[in-house]
């Protein structure tokens, strides 16, 4: 036991009336590893002898992880860079954008720097060139690369910094080739293209890079390639230019090739001839194509895997023949497969791609022979799409995915989860027709329910539901998404939007609360995701996610029940009430009433960090939004996609405003609305298009900013 001078007066006391400090030094180390790093040095350290040596730890000072932690300043920043500076090997400040570039500058400092992630940091050419300069030791760098971005400026000990430099990750806002030129022994480049067709002034760019720039070297040691492209034509121009350099000489030791284009992605001769090296010359251990690239070709049937860990056929026309036999090659085993995604491929469990229907039945077999063959599965997306199960024991969809014991995410249709029969106890489901498939026209009025409710107070998780014995084999899920086979967002991340969005499959009508309510099996559970589910009746099952799922993090409702009445409501207020560790809820319904009862319940998430809430034809209240952005000092982010008036906004951003300019400003929060503004403005041809705006508002410390924007 420590002596008492050791001992802080806060120690926590445990069974036996020990000290939290008598614990050995290799649990207290564990424990240790939870504080924040900022914490950690600035503030534990100060409380004993005892922890002061322990918060200095090798094991704690190596790795010092900042990324998004929005209570970090920049005086923090500086203050654990002169403690620690010395010792830091790994260094993490992705998202910290809110950090000026004379902040960033410290990173410097930390010599011994093996790997630092400088993702969204405000960053110059001559500050990174300043910054790599001191760092010998760096082999793996993040960066992003924004109009401006000048690679002549970088200096000659720079260049001799990335040389060394062995894994990149490049985020561009401008076409360019970043810092790539200069990094000549890449093992590993991720690339993440963010670049706009217009700039703000309304000038298009162009994808073409300088001349000067195209000097880019073969890469001989490149293991892993990666790239994921946002929408717009001009990064396809530039990933193309990429790809060129690839083409010409393709790196033997290329062991994953991945490439995340939304939409459609036409080949070009040398993407073509990049496709037919690989097939020639290098076993892949990851593959990820562009659906264009597969659909109709017969690359998968010459190329060549080594033990691989991930494949990603995503909407590809991929039929179950083929993934039997140009996949797993007619059953050869693939245990080191972990993750698997077969999102949007209708046909993947079907032997012929050609005659099937969206209401016909999978083949149970292709489905028995993919979870024989890849039995230590951890990542599995069989969403959007139909996948529905023919009657028979231990056919079902669930029963044999109950198998794959390994899964720590998983991703389904909603009307894969169905009983093939009807269920007795389950009244029949309200028939489609009067729901609203959109959710963008008219307001439908509900009157009293033609169904009894067929579970009184909360729904409790049925033994006989196939959705719930599958749940109870995988316990240690940690991602589950149930989406509606026909869902589409009405504000997509990465594809166009779609107003006239397909009705729920017919199968999902027998998918409500008491399937919802399995989901609280799920102890470790800490991503969920349901969207279009349209039998939720009172949306009780959400309650027992929230008693049960202490671990959820992050939240994300969309379209339950139906569309022309929130019918959850009740259910959700008494949910969020026990979601104390959530951080992230998107709430995507028409006709949401963001009252007082919903940011009430709301305000008990003490964890919680962003909100957002897409509501078409909906309403806030903005006494309730104060009184929630008073309550909840952790929020950071907070959209809003409304059907209010553009006088309540703007009255809202002005008391939001009033009410921080009164607090004390530590740390950075970000307030966010768009709303629908009901009215028209006439365009220049005489067409009519509803004004939209968007309303931010940023304060840090005493400055504050504020944006109008209208479109």
């Amino acid at each position: 036991m420590p002596s008492d001078g050791d001992v802080p007066p806060a120690a926590v006391a445990v069974a036996g009336g020990a000290h939290l400090l008598g614990f050995s030094d290799e649990i207290l180390l564990h424990i240790l590893t939870h504080v924040p790093s900022t914490d950690l040095v600035l503030n534990v350290r100060r409380t004993c002898r005892k922890l002061a040596e322990l918060c200095l730890d090798k094991s704690l000072t190596h790795t010092v992880l900042l990324q998004k932690d929005y209570e970090v300043s920049e005086d923090k920043v500086r203050q654990l860079v002169k403690e620690i500076g010395r010792e830091i090997q790994q260094l993490n400040l992705a998202g910290c954008y809110w950090l000026p570039g004379a902040t960033i500058e410290h990173v410097a400092r930390c010599h011994s720097l093996v790997k630092v992630n400088l993702s969204g940091c405000p960053l110059t050419s001559l500050r990174l060139s300043k910054m790599l300069s001191a760092l010998q030791h760096l082999r793996s760098l993040a960066i992003d690369v924004s109009p401006g971005f000048d690679a002549s400026q970088l200096s000659g000990e720079c260049k001799a910094t990335l040389s060394r430099v062995q894994e990149l990750k490049q985020t561009l806002f401008t076409p360019s080739y970043g810092v790539v030129p200069c990094c000549t022994s890449l093992e590993k480049l991720l690339l993440y293209f963010e670049i706009l067709d217009r700039t703000r002034e309304g000038a298009i760019l162009s994808g073409q890079l300088m001349v000067g720039q195209s000097n880019v070297p073969h890469y001989q040691h490149l293991r892993v390639f990666y790239a994921r492209l946002a929408p717009g034509y001009i990064n396809q121009e530039v990933v193309r230019l990429y790809l060129a350099v690839l083409s010409d000489r393709t790196p033997e030791n290329l062991h994953a090739f991945l490439i995340s284009v939304p939409g459609s992605f036409a080949e070009s001769g040398a993407t073509k001839n990049l496709l037919d090296s690989m097939a020639r010359n290098v076993a892949l251990d990851a593959l990820q194509l562009p659906k264009s690239w597969l659909n109709g070709s017969s690359l998968l049937q010459h190329m060549k895997f080594n033990n691989p860990f991930y494949f990603s056929f995503s909407r590809c026309a991929l039929s179950g023949g083929h993934l039997i036999q140009r996949v797993i090659d007619g059953g050869k085993d693939l245990r080191s497969l972990a993750s698997l995604n077969l999102s949007g491929c209708v046909h993947c469990l079907s032997p012929d791609s050609l005659l099937r229907k969206a209401e016909d039945d999978i083949d149970s077999g292709i489905l028995e022979t993919l979870v024989t063959t890849c039995s230590n599965l951890r990542h599995l997306n069989l969403s959007a799409a139909h996948h529905h199960s023919a009657e028979g024991p231990g056919r079902h969809l669930c029963q044999l995915l109950a198998r794959l014991r390994h899964l720590r995410s998983l991703s389904l249709p909603v009307c894969s989860v169905a009983d093939s029969a009807p269920r007795a106890d389950r009244a029949p489901a309200q028939p489609a027709m009067h729901a609203v498939p959109c959710g963008f026209g008219k307001k439908v009025r509900v009157g009293v329910q033609a169904c009894p409710v067929p579970f009184s107070g909360q729904a409790g998780p049925q033994p006989s539901s196939v959705f719930w014995s599958l749940l109870k084999d995988v316990p240690f899920l940690e991602r589950l998404e149930l989406i509606g086979s026909n869902f589409s967002s009405a504000m997509p991340r990465n594809e166009p939007a779609i107003r006239n969005s397909l009705p729920p499959c017919s199968r999902a009508q027998s998918v409500g609360d008491s399937e919802v309510a399995a989901i609280g099996q799920l102890a470790f559970l800490r991503h969920l995701t349901l969207a279009q589910l349209p039998s939720i009746l009172t949306g009780s099952g959400l309650v027992s996610i929230g008693l049960q799922c202490q671990q959820l993090q992050s939240l994300s409702l969309a379209n339950l029940g139906m569309m022309g009445k929130v019918v959850y409501m009740s259910a959700l207020s008494d949910m969020l009430k026990h979601c104390k560790r959530l951080k992230d809820l998107r709430l995507e319904q028409p006709y949401f009433s963001a009252n007082a009862q919903f940011f009430q319940a709301l305000s008990q998430c003490s964890a919680l960090q962003r909100l957002c809430l897409v509501s078409r034809s909906g309403t806030l209240q903005p006494e309730a939004v104060l009184g929630f952005m008073a309550r909840c000092l952790h929020v950071v982010v907070c959209h809003m996609f409304t059907g209010e008036s553009l006088a309540t906004c703007k009255s809202l951003q002005q008391s939001l405003l009033r009410r921080l300019q009164l607090s004390e400003g530590k740390g950075q929060r970000t307030i966010q609305s768009r709303h629908r503004v009901r009215g028209r403005r006439m365009g220049a041809t005489g067409d009519s298009r509803p004004q939209e705006k968007t309303l931010s508002l940023t304060h840090k410390k005493n400055v504050t900013h504020i944006s109008l924007r209208l479109h």
